[in-house]
């Protein structure tokens, strides 16, 4: 089953169909970008020219979620300068910033709130390398390399707010090219999709509707009677702190913080009332959710 976004951008109307276990196009922001960088190959190429170190910045054209893995590739170095590849995330919107941007991520945005970045390791940013970067649910950036090494770059993120995603083309790192990310679901693995050409800045996405949580239940069994529950007596909300949650079954955006009485932890508290009302059951196990509600399990790091 398809789902259709569309957005509008100077007046006109672009549609652009994925599937539900798509995250989105994913380029980098067409506008907010470093004096000094051009962007190519549909916005996923971000090269700074040669003749210096700095004003590399690059924004994500989206906000990205939480455990999202953004990919990307060293695609050219010059070892003239010192330093390397540095990413991270912010919570200012590329559109709300002043241009020109700020020479430097570290720490011309990092001394000021609502930004977090820190460097690669220099020894992990060889021409051809592949990594990935995301934010965790406890607010730590981590970082990947192909080789399977994982590394804790920074913590304190805030996720209060939507964040996108920020990576600085600098020192003897002067190109890369953004691959793609992809976020692992109860189902499987979420992928962003190929942006179509001059895709727009997308505003946030909004949230689950009626329809998807029919198909929901529709996948996976009949429908229940049972609609007369109401989520205030049925469920546990775990703390906002807690790494043990996973994406709602349901809108697969937030974090499925409702635990039901079958003991799935597997709605997040916007769809579970609108679920339990229309519903009345599990929508995994497909057991009817009782009047007692089942307090939260133990918090275990799944970043």
């Amino acid at each position: 089953m398809l789902k259709e976004k569309v957005h509008r951008t100077s007046g006109l109307e672009r549609s652009h169909r994925c599937g539900m276990f798509c995250l989105g196009p994913l380029t980098l922001h067409d506008q907010a970008v470093g004096e000094l960088v051009s962007l190519s190959q549909g916005g996923r190429r971000a090269e700074r020219t040669e003749c210096t170190f700095k004003n590399g910045l690059v924004l994500s054209s989206r906000p990205v979620k939480v455990n999202e893995r953004l990919r990307l590739r060293v695609e050219k170095c010059l070892p003239i300068w010192h330093g390397v590849l540095r990413v991270g995330f912010t919570n200012i919107p590329p559109t709300a910033r002043a241009l020109p941007l700020p020479v430097m991520a570290i720490p011309d945005l990092t001394d000021t709130p609502g930004h977090w970045a820190a460097p690669v390791p220099e020894t992990c940013c060889y021409v051809g390398s592949e990594l990935e970067f995301w934010v965790s649910f406890s607010g730590n950036i981590y970082c990947r390399m192909d080789n399977g090494r994982k590394y804790k770059l920074q913590s304190g993120v805030d996720l209060s707010q939507p964040l996108w995603a920020m990576i600085d083309v600098y020192g003897q790192t002067c190109s890369i090219l953004l691959l793609g990310s992809e976020k692992k679901h109860l189902s499987g693995m979420r992928k962003s999709c190929p942006a179509p050409k001059q895709f727009p800045s997308p505003d946030i996405d909004s949230h689950c509707n009626l329809n998807h949580i029919h198909n929901v239940y529709s996948r996976s069994g009949s429908l229940s009677d049972n609609n007369d529950n109401h989520m205030s007596h049925l469920t546990t909300e775990l703390p906002p702190d807690s790494e043990t949650v996973k994406d709602c079954v349901v809108c697969m955006g937030e974090e499925a913080s409702i635990t039901l009485v079958c003991g799935h932890q597997c709605l997040c508290s916007h769809c579970a009332d609108r679920v339990i009302q229309e519903f009345g059951t599990c929508p995994q196990c497909r057991q009817d959710i009782c009047p007692s509600p089942m307090e939260g399990g133990s918090v275990v790091d799944t970043s």
